[in-house]
């Protein structure tokens, strides 16, 4: 996740409170969705940036998981999303978020 990504997620987290925000993430990999889910649960593991030592706990989503794709019109989700969903491999994606979501220290 980039620096500015990182300094504006900070910014909502203060403005508007952790508990208010949840975070979509697109990554196409396993790997550097992994990342991006820990750093806004648990820090910018890099401390490089604003959210470096910074557990904001967020709620954390890939996209492609089921529980994004039930909340959305079907019709929208086809549309935007379809293309990636047959594509990505989207049971990695979503175990590699959910394995963050789970370390998200208690509210």
């Amino acid at each position: 996740m980039d620096l500015q990504s990182q300094a504006a997620i900070a910014r909502l987290a203060q403005t508007h409170g952790c508990e208010n925000l949840v975070v979509l993430l697109g990554a196409p990999d396993p790997e550097s969705a992994e990342i991006a889910a820990e750093t806004v649960v648990l820090g910018d593991p890099a401390f490089a940036g604003a959210l470096a030592e910074t557990q904001l706990g967020l709620d954390v989503y890939h996209i492609l998981e089921d529980e994004i794709r039930a909340a959305l019109p079907a019709d929208i989700y086809d549309e935007q999303i379809g293309v990636m969903a047959d594509v990505l491999e989207s049971a990695e994606l979503a175990a590699a978020v959910a394995g963050m979501r789970a370390k998200a220290p208690p509210p």
